[in-house]
């Protein structure tokens, strides 16, 4: 099997998160009523990591995550450990499809950003590596800094002017993007629900202040300002999201609206786009991905429900992108991961390894 990173996006790919174990959910109980430490919880959290890291293995992946399994949401844990942010409880969570209300968390600035050299994503990511051992490649999954431009986030008293906030971000990121490849990361993601945002009708999570044009460009800026510079062997990709809780989404919307500048500019290596039902939108806006430039992962396989998708279907739905995008530059992927917050998605722990190991059956079928 081969570990090398420059191959990622692999045919056969996964977003990230996986469904959390029974024993860990437990010993997270546990630790928040006092009866283990944070030793004993990080104990089970390093033992069920290396289980799943394993089944990733088995199933046959070229690359494995942690599944999140340190995290309780897929954005707040790392970004309230950069310096100027914080996590707090909001009055409201955010709201999904059918009016349901996610748990309430969030994050918001209380002063200059930058890169926390102590973020403990730096001791997870060694800690990973090292039980993966070079048997795959070792995937880090991290919000995108685009994520810290939700409404209610930025301070004005801190950044009247947005684009001084998104200076300061640019370097925090780019001071985090080489801080885990010094501790041997090559392969990286962006999870970027603020972006497949900007594409649906009624951009959520914002304020209106800026118009959608500018909020594109800009988050195209950022994104591309992180990159700069960044080594060459450093394989990065970007997610885009639609909203996954609980097996619901957030918002629908093709990608029209953001194809002509983020995937025509965007200076990622890969790009892991939902394509599980009807809210994403044709394969049409694909045509602004430059042809051998950066790869498309579709996510053709749903993680909200164990379902296995009909073969034919993905084949003819491969087929079909290849219109736009030459089949060669394709990859397979879930469309989001299947587990973004600690409860996870309505399916089985069996159901996601068959759904993953389906995936590089037909990666095989497909490619080879």
């Amino acid at each position: 099997m081969t570990t090398n990173s420059k191959a990622a996006p692999f045919r056969a790919d996964h977003v990230g998160s996986l469904l959390r174990t029974d024993k860990l959910l437990q010993a997270r109980k546990d630790f928040q009523a006092g009866n283990i430490s944070s030793q004993q919880l990080r104990e089970v959290e390093n033992q069920e990591i290396s289980y799943i890291v394993d089944k990733q293995i088995e199933v046959g992946l070229e690359l494995v995550s942690d599944g999140e399994f340190r995290r309780r949401f897929w954005h707040t844990d790392f970004l309230e450990h950069l310096n100027g942010i914080e996590g707090y409880v909001p009055e409201v969570g955010y709201i999904f499809h059918g009016e349901e209300e996610t748990e309430r968390y969030n994050v918001r600035n209380i002063g200059k950003v930058s890169f926390n050299p102590d973020h403990p994503f730096l001791q997870d990511f060694k800690e990973l590596n090292e039980i993966v051992a070079g048997r795959a490649v070792a995937k880090q999954t991290i919000p995108s800094p685009n994520q810290l431009f939700n409404v209610g986030i930025r301070d004005e008293s801190i950044y009247p002017d947005i684009e001084a906030y998104a200076q300061d971000i640019i370097q925090a990121y780019r001071d985090a993007l080489q801080a885990f490849y010094d501790l041997g990361c090559r392969y990286l993601q962006f999870d970027d629900v603020y972006i497949a945002g900007l594409s649906s009708p009624d951009i959520p999570f914002n304020d209106g202040e800026h118009d959608r044009d500018y909020l594109i460009d800009l988050a195209l800026r950022v994104v591309n300002g992180v990159l700069e510079g960044k080594p060459e062997d450093l394989v990065i990709t970007t997610h885009l999201c639609r909203g996954n809780y609980r097996s619901n989404w957030a918002f629908e919307g093709s990608y029209d609206l953001i194809a002509p500048t983020l995937f025509a500019k965007e200076k990622v290596n890969g790009f892991f786009l939902e394509y599980d039902d009807e809210r994403s939108g044709g394969f049409k806006p694909l045509n602004y991905i430059p042809n051998g430039g950066a790869k498309v992962v579709l996510g053709l396989i749903t993680s909200k429900n164990g379902e296995l998708e009909d073969k034919e279907a993905i084949k003819t739905r491969v087929q079909e992108a290849s219109q736009y995008v030459p089949l060669d530059q394709l990859c397979l992927s879930p469309q989001c991961g299947f587990a973004s917050t600690h409860h996870g998605n309505n399916l089985t722990e069996e159901d996601q390894w068959n759904k993953l190991k389906y995936i590089v059956e037909l990666a095989k079928e497909i490619w080879n």
